[in-house]
């Protein structure tokens, strides 16, 4: 994600509250926020936060890999990369970088028209931005929030982990909130999707640049 700890406010509800009210009331805060242009809300793990556009290096990889990832998908028909919209499951909502689903997502869209439902997603990935609350997020929190959504695929990009990373999860074990497959490789060496609709499609230097560093 893009977000800047220092840069990020947060809503918390106390602690005391059961966990079906404090999903509510975080649910219908996130709902009324009205945010200036360049920022979006999310809701991870008991927190609202607030995220800025992200900063150059991270749009390019992102956009690198949206037009890569879009001419691989365009032989289905079916799915496609998508961008800047809720993925949402029982109250919760994320805006990953990146996520894979049907090319017209009214399929999976929610009944509320606030997003799409996280069981139509095939695969998200998130670009990993600096900071140790930013790194913390993708890298644990979203890992677990998005095993426990039974996301197929999750796809982390990482400048900040040694000379820069791609690690990819798949398997989840939603009730454990885990991924049972990992797979973590430098930049510069390729990496394949293991399943799913991108299957077989690589990530490359072309995507994440060269080691860093």
């Amino acid at each position: 994600m893009t977000a800047l700890a220092h840069e990020a406010p947060t809503t918390e509800v106390p602690e005391a509250m059961p966990p079906t009210e404090l999903d509510e009331a975080l649910w219908q805060a996130w709902k009324t926020l009205e945010l200036p242009e360049g920022f979006h809300a999310e809701i991870v793990e008991g927190f609202i936060e607030v995220s800025p556009t992200g900063r150059l290096e991270h749009g390019q990889i992102v956009n690198r890999l949206r037009r890569t990832l879009e001419k691989y998908l365009e032989s289905s028909g079916e799915y496609a990369a998508h961008q800047d919209v809720n993925v949402i499951r029982e109250l919760k909502s994320w805006i990953p970088d990146l996520f894979v689903a049907p090319e017209d997502l009214t399929e999976i869209a929610t009944d509320d028209g606030l997003g799409v439902a996280a069981s139509g997603v095939k695969l998200i990935v998130e670009v990993v931005s600096p900071g140790h609350e930013n790194e913390q997020r993708d890298r644990v929190r979203k890992r677990r929030a998005y095993a426990g959504a039974g996301i197929p695929v999750y796809v982390l990009i990482d400048d900040y982990d040694n000379h820069g990373t791609v690690t990819i999860l798949s398997s989840p074990s939603p009730d454990e909130e885990i991924y049972a497959a990992e797979s973590r490789t430098p930049y510069g060496t390729e990496v394949q999707i293991p399943e799913g609709p991108a299957k077989g499609f690589a990530i490359t230097k072309a995507v994440t640049g060269p080691p860093r560093g």
